[in-house]
């Protein structure tokens, strides 16, 4: 599947559909994959963001304006498949939405739109059965996060439950940029990487050049959510333009060698 990270540190981009309508956002998402974006969290919006801080909080108000929903999101899935074979696509939802659709349909819709598999954000995985067997059944990637407070016990079971990678998040509370990295980012990957084989993306708070080479050093890909849709929310009229120019940027730091090498 294409959930293969080819080059480190990868990028794992986040936008909200339909911020600011489902045609711009294939438009950015296809700025992004051809600036170098290995794989695309295809944010389903949502009524009540608990994980989500204010940007994101903001762009799921907008597209929700719009009557933007996961159906909506499966098939903008489809169109952008047919245009990047290669990319992975992962479809970044609460459980709601797909409740309300149905865990198998959902399932289905998805692999036939060309998706790789699906973080959803509320679901603890102790709660995840039917998910999971579903998800199997289709050939799906159930994409776990973990926390820095989560047990070794939970981690394990974390990774064992996922496929394609596992999301390790850097701080606990919402997402949204931060200034710097709390250290716990480097204690959880380094808890993972005993639990685990599966390559590991650290996410939550990561906005800049710099921290994305910082956590390259640490991290197997970089997730970045909120910098990409604030830059969204920053640039209207040009913003397929504007997320392409800065995901080139953060691109560009994984072609180099790792800091501490240099």
């Amino acid at each position: 599947m294409p959930l293969t990270f080819y080059k480190k540190p990868a990028l794992v981009a986040y936008v909200t559909c339909g911020d600011p309508d489902l045609a711009t956002t294939r438009e950015i998402v296809i700025a992004a994959i051809e600036a170098g974006a290995d794989v695309i969290e295809l944010g389903v919006p949502f009524s009540d963001p608990v994980a989500d801080g204010p940007v994101i909080q903001r762009a799921s108000e907008r597209a929700l304006k719009h009557g933007t929903s996961l159906g909506q999101v499966l098939t903008l899935a489809a169109e952008i498949r047919q245009q990047a074979q290669s990319t992975g696509l992962i479809v970044f939802s609460y459980l709601n939405p797909i409740l309300r659709m149905g865990m198998k349909k959902f399932c289905k819709v998805a692999r036939a739109a060309g998706v790789d598999g699906a973080l959803v954000t509320d679901l603890p995985v102790e709660e995840a059965g039917e998910y999971l067997q579903s998800m199997r059944e289709h050939d799906l990637a159930p994409v776990f996060l973990a926390a820095p407070t989560s047990p070794d016990e939970r981690l394990k079971r974390i990774a064992q439950a996922s496929r394609g990678f596992v999301y390790a998040v850097s701080r606990t509370g919402v997402t949204g940029a931060r200034q710097q990295l709390a250290e716990d980012a480097r204690k959880l990957v380094r808890r993972l990487r005993r639990v685990t084989k599966l390559p590991i993306a650290l996410g939550f708070g990561i906005s800049t050049a710099e921290q994305f080479a910082e956590v390259g050093e640490f991290a197997d890909a970089v997730v970045i959510g909120s910098a990409i849709v604030e830059t969204i929310e920053r640039n209207r009229g040009r913003e397929a333009a504007a997320v392409g120019e800065f995901v080139r940027q953060l691109s560009a730091v994984s072609r180099q060698p790792s800091v501490a090498s240099r």
